[in-house]
């Protein structure tokens, strides 16, 4: 069997870096995409492409995307993890605020996807995660926009596992509550393993027991 190669949105720090060194101890060979450098990302993970752009420019994707697949020849495993999540009021949260949260939690998924899945589809194989958030079934009062955009990343992971399931390629949503890291790495190794081909369409969420978000 071919090595796999994973690409991470938001891999500079906390759980993208996570996912990250977690995906090349499985074997993976590994890309991570952010706005800022990654140095110590790339220190934890051997063979790492360090890739620096932002998600939600659609030209900067692509250039990236061609810089991994100049490296590694293929894509397998697209990890959807950037995200932002600022609290505040609904009444305070400005238009701008609004469009800038949707933009980074739902529009960056899509065109990351969007750029990888002939890769996927070429390969014959593929896995899609998408990092969405235990907040989307507890609702927050402050957390709106966050709710709202994950939400709807939620709804993109369904509808995307009907359309890509003859492709071979499974597409499944972490939602994430505030639990230890290791849950989340354990998780994620899970949805991306090869023996899980029949799970897909699915938010796994992980509160430990818990319901909040």
């Amino acid at each position: 069997m071919e090595t796999r190669t994973a690409l991470v949105t938001g891999a500079a720090q906390g759980l993208g870096q996570e996912f990250a060194v977690a995906l090349a101890g499985r074997g993976f060979r590994v890309a991570g995409l952010d706005l800022v450098p990654q140095p110590e990302t790339a220190r934890r993970v051997l063979d790492y492409v360090e890739l620096t752009a932002d998600v939600t420019d659609e030209e900067q994707v692509r250039q990236a995307l061609d810089e991994v697949i100049d490296r590694f020849g293929t894509l397998h495993v697209l990890v959807n993890n950037a995200g932002a999540g600022p609290e505040s009021d609904f009444e305070d949260t400005t238009p701008e605020e609004w469009r800038r949260v949707m933009r980074v939690n739902l529009e960056a998924p899509f065109l990351v996807t969007r750029a990888v899945l002939p890769y996927l589809k070429a390969a014959g194989w593929g896995r899609i995660v998408n990092i969405a958030s235990a907040a989307v079934f507890t609702a927050p009062p402050t957390t709106v926009a966050h709710v709202t955009s994950k939400a709807g990343l939620i709804g993109l992971t369904r509808s995307l596992a009907s359309a890509l399931g003859p492709y071979g390629i499974t597409v499944n949503a972490i939602a994430p509550s505030v639990v230890r890291t290791a849950d989340l790495i354990s998780t994620l190794l899970y949805v991306v393993d090869e023996g899980s081909g029949r799970l897909t369409g699915q938010t796994l969420t992980v509160a430990g027991g818990s319901t909040y978000g």
